[in-house]
């Protein structure tokens, strides 16, 4: 996750493409209105749907618990009884540092520093809840952190651990081998590989599921690349090259109705919004400077976008399907990657080069806290958060 500035002709070709984008984002809403007023087909009974749903699922997935919002599960304070008693805190893995600052909070201090191996970028939550993974990258291991004690186990030898993910079933861990270039399926529980496949795209990175599981999402950063890879078979299924020279996509999450995965982009300035099902070219929509990470609201509505190149946070209304504000931090700043909190007030996010953490009140965009850290800090984890089970990342939920 490098930052690259652009050059002034980068710069006019990102405004020209922000515009095309921006009529052809005009044009769909138009057409998805007529076609509403049209009502040439009624939408199915909810009961009905839900079956259908369980049926196209991805065997062993615990199906969404509303199939017109994939976030049901993650509504605020709503605790599975697995993390319930556990301690809140901000986890958050210090990349130049080999460390992990752990927050309390309620006092915004860092109350721990927990040592672990060579470049930590990301601390993920298992899919059972029970275990924080840090991802050691050059390291080749994973730490696991007891969430219950904070108390870090033994390191498991995994090799290039840049991020981490986990099938909607529970049954395979997938690693983002990002220098090896891989996509590696490993058993969940002890991280021992069952198939590695390989890919021909540089810098895979960041991905979501749709809401039936049987495929995920992948941005590859260095080659400016989307990967469409079926769950069950362990296979690419669909790859394009994103429509802006230098393109260098990071973060991706679905939508709440399941129809659109929006793909932050931090040389575009802006999100991809693609639809994940025919996975044709993308529409684009500006956002700001080295858009960088994407965090759905407790109540499903909004999604705060961090700008790291700027120092801002943008917010996107899903049921206006537009951008409606932008928060400044003051003094400026670097907000990377982070989480909500269970109770949905504070937007808790890193600043990846200032070494420091801040808390945003989801309200009104106030800064409530920054707090120093060690050097580089990347994916942080806010923990526990509601939901049944974890995906992976810094925490995506259902």
């Amino acid at each position: 996750m490098r930052h690259i500035p652009l050059t002034r002709a980068a710069r006019v070709l990102v405004g020209g493409a922000a515009l095309a984008a921006l009529a052809a984002l005009a044009g769909c809403g138009s057409q998805d209105h007529a076609d509403e007023a049209l009502g040439t087909q009624a939408a199915p009974p909810p009961q009905q749907e839900k079956k259908a749903q369980v049926a196209r699922a991805l065997p062993g997935m615990p199906p969404v618990l509303d199939p017109a919002d994939v976030y049901a599960a993650d509504r605020p304070n709503q605790l599975s009884p697995v993390v319930r008693d556990f301690p809140s805190r901000v986890y958050v893995p210090n990349t130049n540092a080999n460390t992990v600052s752990v927050i309390d909070p309620r006092t915004y201090k860092v109350v721990e520093t927990i040592p672990v191996g060579a470049q930590p970028q990301h601390v993920v939550p298992s899919w059972d809840l029970k275990t924080l993974w840090v991802n050691n990258d050059r390291g080749n291991t994973l730490t696991p952190i007891d969430p219950r004690t904070g108390r870090a186990g033994k390191p498991v030898d995994v090799h290039d651990p840049y991020n981490l993910y986990f099938t909607p079933n529970g049954k395979y861990a997938i690693v983002m081998a990002s220098l090896d270039r891989q996509l590696v399926f490993r058993d969940a529980h002890t991280m021992k590989t069952v198939k590695a496949v390989p890919v021909s795209c540089y810098g895979v990175n960041h991905a979501d599921f749709s809401p039936d599981g049987r495929y995920f999402v992948v941005s590859c950063e260095f080659s400016g690349e989307l990967l469409k890879v079926d769950t069950e078979k362990m296979k690419v299924i669909g790859q394009q090259k994103l429509p802006f020279h230098g393109s260098m996509p990071q973060d991706v999450k679905i939508s709440p109705d399941g129809r659109k995965f929006y793909i932050a982009d931090m040389m575009a300035n802006g999100m991809w919004v693609l639809d994940g099902d025919t996975f044709a070219k993308p529409d684009f929509l500006p956002t700001g400077k080295g858009c960088h990470g994407l965090y759905i609201s407790r109540d499903s509505r909004e999604m705060y976008i961090s700008n790291r190149g700027e120092g801002t946070i943008s917010i996107f209304d899903f049921t206006k399907n537009k951008l409606t504000k932008k928060w400044h931090l003051p003094n400026g700043g670097s907000p990377d990657m982070g989480g909500v909190s269970a109770d949905g007030k504070v937007l808790w996010l890193s600043g990846r080069y200032n070494s420091e953490v801040y808390a945003i009140d989801t309200r009104t965009g106030t800064q409530l806290a920054r707090i120093k850290v060690g050097g580089g800090p990347h994916g942080l984890a806010v923990y526990p958060q509601p939901g049944r089970y974890s995906l992976g990342h810094t925490g995506i939920f259902r």
